[in-house]
């Protein structure tokens, strides 16, 4: 019964890997696209419910994460058409995330990929992005998401490089 949060988990990875087969945004693509990003909800309100919340958990639940964003970005970007500026946006926003994981690793000697609510909001507003695109525009939909994100990334370097230890279940800056 304590396993059932990180198959939730290891299911979400799988469907992330379907998402990479099936027709982008065809019935058969939304379905498994909503399922994950179900998934991504319910594994850890489960773990927490069941009193099974683990620190292997949570980096599955992390390594997760990372794996489905950039399955979607390989798939968002050619698909949306995204501007220069966009993908610009997206790449310094990589490259943070990329140092802050560097920082942490270095600090605290494992990964630290924390669960911070700004991390939270960047990974709704990503899964919400086809409907922020249809609901606002290719170029609003593209700055509200890459802006939250850019928020998050930056919270989460200056989390790992000031807080005394590692803590992935922060909820923010304002909690060191």
């Amino acid at each position: 019964m304590k396993n059932i949060p990180n198959l939730i988990t290891i299911a979400r990875i799988l469907g992330t890997l379907v998402l990479l087969v099936v027709e982008p945004f065809s019935g058969q693509f939304l379905m498994i696209y909503f399922l994950c990003g179900i998934s991504d909800v319910l594994d850890g309100m489960i773990a927490r419910k069941m009193n099974a919340a683990s620190k292997n958990g949570q980096v599955l639940d992390s390594i997760a994460d990372l794996f489905m964003v950039t399955v979607l970005l390989s798939i968002f970007i050619p698909n949306f058409k995204l501007p220069l500026w966009g993908i610009s946006w997206i790449a310094v926003i990589a490259v943070v995330r990329l140092v802050s994981l560097g920082v942490g690793f270095v600090r605290y000697k494992q990964p630290a990929f924390l669960h911070t609510y700004a991390n939270k909001l960047t990974g709704i507003a990503l899964f919400s992005f086809p409907f922020l695109y249809v609901g606002l525009g290719l170029s609003a939909a593209t700055i509200l998401v890459c802006f939250i994100a850019s928020v998050s990334a930056v919270e989460e370097l200056m989390i790992n490089a000031v807080a005394k230890k590692l803590r992935r279940d922060i909820k923010s800056i304002f909690s060191l």
